[in-house]
C-alpha cells in the first residue's frame, strides 16, 4: 500500500496484493487486483496464472483457461507460475495438459515439496502410478509432515504384511490428530492398510478416529440434505419438451463409489463418445440463470426456482461451458455423480441427453462412501465423514431415485446396478449402449485399456481388469456396520434375511 502511495502506476504492487487477497479468499476483489495489474502491464505471465487461479475457485472454467492460455503463450520460466498453470488446468479437467507445467515447476525448482505433490496427483489421474510413487516420495524427502503425500502413497500401494507403512502412519497420527484434515489423511490411510491386510475392525476403527475431528468442526445438518432430495423430487413436474435439442451429453450419475466411474470407462472407450470427467457446469449454470443469492450452488432454493428458469438457456449455457473449454465435440460423458439431483432438470433442459444412474448393495454403498476420503473443502459430501449419518443420507438418495424410476421417462432416465454389471459386463454394456442410441463395439469390454485421464478415487481400480472383490464387501464388515444396517433395515432398504448378526 505505501508503494502505491509513491507511485500508483507499479503493477507489481497491485500483482502482490492480489495474491494476498486471494490467500484471504475474497477472489472476486482479487481479480481486480490482478486486472489493474495487466491494465499497467499486459505482458506479465505470473499476474494472468494467479488470476486464473481465482477464476478457476469462482468456478468461472471458462475465463480462467482463457487466462492461463494467455500466460502459457508468454512462456513463464518461474517454478510458482508453472505450477499454478498447472493447477488451473488440472482443475479444469485437462490434465494431460496440467503434466506439462508441473513437470517443469518441479524441474525450476526441485526443492519445492508441493510441487512434486501436484505432479504426482498429476501422474495418478493420468495412470503412470510407479511415476506418481517416485513424486511423491520426493516430496515427502522434502516436507516428511506432508500428509496428502503420504496418504496417496498407501492410496496407490498395495500393503502387505512383509511391506507396509503401519508404523509410520502410527507414528505420524498423534501429532495430527488435533488437526482435521491432516487427521482425515493419516486415518483413512491407515484404514486402507489394514483393509489390504484383512483386519476389517482394524480398519473401521482408524476411520472413526480419522473422522472425529472433522465431523465435530462441520456441524452437518442432516435436515439440510432431506430438504434437497424433497426439493429434488418436486422438479419432476417439469415438462419434459423444449429444451436446447441440439446436444446429447450421457450423464452418469449416483451415489459416489457406486460404479459410476467403471461405467464412465466402459461407455467412454467407443469410438463415439469422450469422458468429459466430472463437471460441475450444469449446476453452475442453474444458479447463474435462477439468480438466487444463497451461499450454495445446490440448495433447496436453487431447485425450488428452476420452473422459472428459461429450460433452452440454460441447456444452451451448460453446452456452452464444456464445449469452450473442453473442445468437446460429438457425444461426451458428464459423470458428476450428485448431477443425479438434477435429473429431472437435466432432462427438461437437455431433452436429447440421457441419464444412467448407478446402484449398488445399500450395505455396500453407505459402507464404500463412509471408508471414501472425500475432498475436504466440499460440503455435499460432508455426511460421509458420520456412519449413521451415511446410512441417512442413502436412504434419502434411494428414496429420490425410486422417484425419478417411476416419473422420469423411461427413454431417458435409467439405473444399472453395479452387481449386475460385474455379473455379465457384456449384456449391461450392450444394454447401456442401445440406451445410448450407440452401437455395440467390443473395445468397450476392455476398458481398462483406456487410456483417459481418470481424476477420480478410483484412478487405480479402472485400469485393472474387471474384478469382484468389492461384491458384498460389506459381509466383512458387518459386526462394526450394525448402526448403519439398522437404519437400512428400518427404512426397508435392506431385508433382515440379509444380515449374519442380529
Amino acid at each position: 500500500m505505501e508503494a502505491l502511495k509513491r507511485d500508483p502506476g507499479e503493477p507489481r504492487a497491485y500483482y502482490l496484493l492480489g495474491i494476498l487477497t486471494a490467500d484471504h479468499a475474497n477472489h472476486a476483489k482479487a481479480i481486480d487486483l490482478f486486472d489493474r495489474a495487466l491494465t499497467l502491464s499486459p505482458q506479465h505471465p505470473e499476474v494472468l496464472a494467479q488470476k486464473a487461479r481465482s477464476e478457476m475457485a469462482l468456478l468461472r472454467r471458462e475465463s480462467a483457461v482463457r487466462s492461463a492460455d494467455a500466460a502459457a503463450a508468454l512462456a513463464p520460466d518461474d517454478a510458482l507460475t508453472l505450477d499454478t498453470l498447472g493447477v488451473v488446468y488440472s482443475r479444469a479437467g485437462l490434465h494431460d495438459r496440467s503434466l506439462e507445467f508441473y513437470k517443469r515447476a518441479t524441474a525450476t525448482a526441485p526443492d519445492v515439496s508441493a510441487y512434486h505433490y501436484n505432479l504426482g496427483a498429476a501422474l495418478q489421474f493420468v495412470g503412470h502410478m510407479d511415476e506418481a510413487r517416485e513424486a511423491y516420495r520426493r516430496c515427502l524427502i522434502l516436507d516428511p509432515g506432508e500428509t496428502r503425500a503420504l496418504a496417496a502413497i498407501v492410496q496407490i500401494t498395495k500393503q502387505t504384511e512383509a511391506d507396509n507403512q503401519i508404523a509410520e502412519l502410527k507414528a505420524v497420527f498423534p501429532s495430527v490428530a488435533h488437526k482435521a484434515d491432516d487427521a482425515l489423511r493419516v486415518g483413512h490411510a491407515l484404514a486402507k492398510a489394514y483393509e489390504d491386510l484383512n483386519q476389517p475392525a482394524e480398519a473401521m476403527g482408524w476411520l472413526a478416529k480419522a473422522k472425529s475431528a472433522k465431523w465435530a468442526a462441520v456441524q452437518h445438518d442432516a435436515a439440510f440434505d432431506d430438504a434437497i432430495f424433497d426439493a429434488a423430487k418436486a422438479t419432476t413436474h417439469l415438462p419434459m419438451m423444449g429444451g436446447h435439442t441440439s446436444a446429447q451429453p450421457i450423464f452418469i450419475v449416483g451415489m459416489p463409489r457406486t460404479g459410476t466411474t467403471l461405467v464412465d470407462r466402459i461407455l467412454s472407450s467407443h469410438s463415439e463418445v469422450t469422458s468429459a470427467g466430472e463437471l460441475a457446469d450444469f449446476g453452475i449454470s442453474l444458479k447463474h440463470l435462477s439468480g438466487t443469492q444463497s451461499k450454495y450452488v445446490l440448495d433447496v432454493e436453487t431447485l425450488a426456482a428452476a420452473g422459472q428458469v428459461d429450460q433452452n438457456e440454460l441447456g444452451r449455457m451448460y453446452m456452452q461451458r464444456v464445449e469452450s473449454t473442453l473442445g468437446l465435440t460429438g457425444r461426451f460423458i458428464d459423470k458428476l455423480p450428485l448431477n443425479a439431483i438434477y435429473a429431472p432438470i437435466i432432462l427438461a433442459a437437455l431433452p436429447e441427453a440421457r441419464i444412467i444412474c448407478l446402484r449398488r448393495h445399500p450395505a455396500d454403498t453407505v459402507l464404500s462412501n463412509y471408508r471414501q476420503l472425500f475432498a475436504t473443502q466440499f460440503p455435499y459430501y460432508d455426511y460421509a465423514l458420520n456412519l449413521e449419518t451415511t446410512a441417512h443420507y442413502y436412504v434419502g438418495f434411494d428414496r429420490m431415485i425410486r422417484h425419478y424410476s417411476e416419473t422420469l421417462p423411461a427413454g431417458r432416465f435409467t439405473q444399472v446396478h453395479y452387481e449386475d454389471v460385474v455379473g455379465d459386463i457384456e449384456a449391461q454394456t450392450r444394454r447401456l449402449l442401445e440406451f445410448c442410441g450407440l452401437s455395440f463395439e467390443a473395445q468397450c469390454l476392455d476398458f481398462h485399456q483406456n487410456a483417459a485421464p481418470v481424476a477420480t478415487a478410483s484412478s487405480a481400480q479402472v485400469r485393472e481388469p474387471l474384478y469382484t472383490r468389492a461384491l458384498a464387501r460389506w459381509k466383512r464388515y458387518e459386526a462394526q456396520l450394525t448402526p448403519a444396517l439398522d437404519i437400512l433395515e428400518a427404512a426397508g432398504c435392506i431385508d433382515a434375511a440379509e444380515r449374519d448378526i442380529p
